[in-house]
């Protein structure tokens, strides 16, 4: 499998860095090549044409289709990370939902 590239966006970047490092840990327990970046949501667009995913914090649902609209050109898929793997720093889920979206 090649390098998954994964973007977490939040508001100013802080709690999904924290979620981006756990999910790192688990990435690495399963042998797994992935880059986890952690973003704010003003930086998301320099980041497009290098991604394979965007994943996004559950506060931000309701803009959920402007960041589809920007990811559209790069066949990049949006996900809105679901409240409880977000608030829990879920790093097993996170990767779970990120593969599940990428595979199909």
């Amino acid at each position: 499998m090649k390098e998954l590239k994964i973007l977490l966006c939040c508001g100013a970047g802080m709690s999904s860095g924290f979620l981006a490092q756990r999910t790192r840990g688990v990435a690495k327990k399963r042998n797994l090549s992935v880059n986890i970046e952690a973003r704010s949501a003003s930086d998301i667009a320099s980041y497009m044409d290098s991604i394979d995913i965007l994943m996004v914090g559950p506060h931000y649902e309701n803009e959920k289709a402007s960041f589809e609209e920007m990811a559209r050109p790069y066949n990049v898929p949006v996900v809105i990370i679901p409240q409880t793997i977000y608030a829990t720093l879920n790093g097993d889920a996170l990767l779970d939902l990120a593969l599940s979206t990428i595979n199909g």
